[in-house]
């Protein structure tokens, strides 16, 4: 079955696809499944493994993101459960604020508040340098 006859089979019958409509789909599917094993993953290596959460402090974290692997990790999970999110957020606004100016103002506030925390925890996670901070 194709991307696309999966997509017209729970297309609402009033629509149409554009071609971004049927990439978010797609998007949806596939980063809710990446995220199930980030997350889980994540849980398991945090909460779980060598004493849990008693462990975490600012030396665990110098220690994980010393190297490229983990910061790649806690940055794929970081971008994909904020696009994940705002594609989901964008559809709960299509399907509830009826009036096109409220919907834009929407929309425009969500993508720039997604957009910024997006920005900022790319920013904390490619900048951290342990030996600069004082202490």
């Amino acid at each position: 079955m194709s991307v696309a006859g999966a997509y017209d089979r729970h297309l609402r019958p009033d629509t149409r696809p554009s071609g971004f409509q049927v990439w978010s789909w797609f998007f949806m599917r596939i980063s809710g499944l990446a995220l199930v094993f980030l997350v889980l993953g994540h849980m398991l290596i945090m909460h779980v493994l060598d004493g849990g959460v008693d462990r975490i402090d600012y030396n665990f974290v110098s220690r994980r993101w010393a190297g490229f692997f983990w910061r790649a990790y806690d940055w794929l999970l970081l971008a994909l459960a904020m696009l994940h999110g705002a594609i989901g957020a964008r559809n709960a606004i299509a399907d509830h604020i009826r009036k096109p100016l409220w919907r834009g103002a929407a929309k425009t506030l969500l993508y720039s508040v997604v957009f910024f925390l997006l920005g900022v925890g790319t920013l904390v996670i490619v900048t951290f340098d342990a030996s600069r901070m004082p202490g």
